[in-house]
């Protein structure tokens, strides 16, 4: 395979891929990235949102909810903090996750008005995207 890089996909639960990959795009928290063989070093914080990895006869989807994203020039390696392959993510599992953003950002907005609270609004809002774009029901109010 040209100019492939090693992948890994690591959530607390399990190993979710570790695969070769020409391509891999991510919802960095910055902005959207894609990251290929020979990419410069970065450590990155990702948002809610879908990664996807391409490959010679690879292309696999996994909805992310946030984490770390470690690049070399050889290799990609994400920390989620939840992930599930786009193909098993059911609305079930996505109202689960919404809620327990919500709850996170009730709980700072208790706390302190001007702390984490309108961080955890865009989370909130970036969740309800990717379960869109994945066509699942964002019945959750907005904030």
């Amino acid at each position: 395979m040209a100019d492939s890089m090693k992948f890994d996909l690591v959530s607390p639960e399990r190993s979710l891929a570790s695969v070769a990959a020409t391509e891999v795009r991510l919802p960095g928290a910055e902005g959207d990235m894609t990251v290929m063989a020979g990419h410069a070093p970065v450590i990155t914080t990702l948002r809610p949102g879908i990664v996807r990895i391409m490959g010679d006869g690879t292309d696999l989807e996994f909805t992310v909810t946030g984490g770390f994203a470690e690049i070399t020039g050889e290799s990609c390696t994400v920390l989620a903090e939840r992930s599930l392959p786009v193909q098993d993510m059911t609305q079930e599992h996505f109202d689960q996750m919404v809620a327990e953003l919500r709850a996170r950002h009730d709980e700072a907005m208790n706390q302190d008005l001007h702390g984490p609270a309108p961080e955890l609004v865009k989370v909130l809002a970036d969740m309800v995207a990717m379960g869109t774009h994945i066509g699942l029901d964002p019945t959750q109010a907005n904030l």
